[in-house]
């Protein structure tokens, strides 16, 4: 079945009708201060579509992970709703479930936008029970009413089986945003015969957590550059002492297996320091010489010159994860070394795609040019398990489980 799409739904004509739009607003908060709005940015031009075109739009988006029956006030989408009004330039009404919802909705002319409350203050969102979350997507697409429609816009989400991105889908005529439209487009460059070579850069925290990835990218690509706390363990398995760096012991034996395919490359010298902070103190020093009680917390110069030629030669590129905890000063020049090769051989026509997360938030932290990459991704999950081969639900039910309208 050939997915419909943001197009297809405005050349029916949306004028007058109410589409509910699954976003992902999920930015991170310093108290009320959103501290990266890149997904917020990201969801403006479907948005903008629909408002242009006439239509009256509920916006459904979580933040963070509340907890049922907890003061979860810190979770709230209002900071959110301000920014979005912004960088639409109309008021952004936000509205919390219930008779509240039903009655902003109610109250929209065309052309008007609502925000609900974190969809995830509602624990049937995230429920195991298909019965529950069909309960809440059928208070959700009682909000559309009968000429309604459902618009999937939030990659950062579709590999959740949840009832504001899946059972919704079932219940409204379902369309594929911009957004989403775009992201597996890119996704789809890098898994049907990309250009060689083809290098991905993996950071973070554990192996454990990218472990199926790095298994089912071997075969695929060139090289595997390997940093942040995840390269410890890897470095355990050549045998080496890791001090008091991040080790997962019991991935030793899966990463000794990895290493055996020859096309990881490892740091050759890490910054070390004697605490987890930015005042610590710090030293550079090679991987086989990582003194008791001290801990790794970015990759050396060394390595960053090492993995640049290695970037250099590539014409596709797939970034996850920060070389070191860029969040503080000491640790960051790993992450800003690699991702200004990246940039750069960019610059010299290479497709590179940042794979959200972390990632993306690094490079708007350190003031990297976000224009210096092919794309930024706004799921990092999402779009690790597309690259995995694994189905995602949120876009399988719009292949498989969608309406007529």
């Amino acid at each position: 079945m050939v997915v419909k799409t943001l197009d297809d739904l405005v050349a029916e004509g949306v004028s007058g009708r109410t589409v509910l739009v699954r976003s992902d607003l999920n930015v991170p908060l310093d108290g009320a201060r959103i501290t990266d709005d890149g997904r917020i940015r990201a969801s403006v031009p479907t948005i903008r579509t629909l408002l242009d075109a006439g239509a009256r739009v509920v916006v459904t988006a979580h933040l963070g992970r509340p907890k049922p029956g907890a003061d979860n006030s810190e979770y709230s989408l209002a900071p959110v709703a301000g920014r979005l009004g912004e960088l639409l330039g109309t008021e952004v009404t936000l509205a919390d479930h219930g008779d509240e919802a039903t009655a902003a909705a109610g109250a929209l002319a065309d052309g008007g936008v609502v925000l609900l409350e974190n969809i995830r203050f509602d624990p049937r969102e995230t429920s195991k029970d298909a019965a529950e979350r069909r309960t809440l997507a059928a208070e959700l697409a009682a909000l559309a009413g009968p000429t309604g429609a459902f618009v999937s816009d939030g990659f950062g989400v579709v590999h959740r089986r949840q009832a504001s991105v899946y059972d919704v889908a079932q219940l409204l005529p379902a369309y594929t945003g911009g957004l989403v439209r775009s992201e597996v487009d890119v996704l789809r460059r890098l898994t049907e015969e990309p250009e060689r070579s083809y290098v991905v850069v993996l950071g973070g925290s554990k192996v454990s957590d990218k472990l199926t990835v790095i298994e089912a990218l071997l075969p695929k690509v060139d090289s595997l550059l390997v940093g942040g706390g995840m390269c410890f363990t890897f470095l355990a398995a050549r045998g080496l002492g890791v001090g008091d760096s991040l080790l997962e012991s019991d991935q030793i034996g899966a990463s000794r297996g990895l290493l055996e395919t020859g096309k990881i490359v490892l740091p050759t010298d890490v910054v070390v320091a004697d605490d987890f902070s930015a005042e610590a103190n710090t030293r550079t020093v090679p991987v086989e010489e990582i003194p008791d009680g001290w801990k790794g917390l970015d990759i050396g110069p060394e390595s960053v010159a090492a993995f640049a030629d290695v970037v250099a030669g590539a014409q596709t590129i797939f970034w996850n994860g920060p070389m070191g905890v860029f969040e503080l000063a000491p640790f960051a020049e790993g992450t800003r070394g690699v991702a200004q090769a990246i940039v750069d051989a960019t610059g010299k026509g290479a497709f590179s795609v940042v794979g959200g997360g972390d990632s993306a938030a690094a490079v708007r932290a350190l003031g990297l040019p976000e224009d210096g990459f092919s794309h930024i991704s706004t799921g990092g999950g999402a779009s690790l398990e597309y690259l995995e081969g694994k189905e995602l639900p949120g876009i399988a039910v719009l292949e498989n489980g969608q309406r007529s309208a």
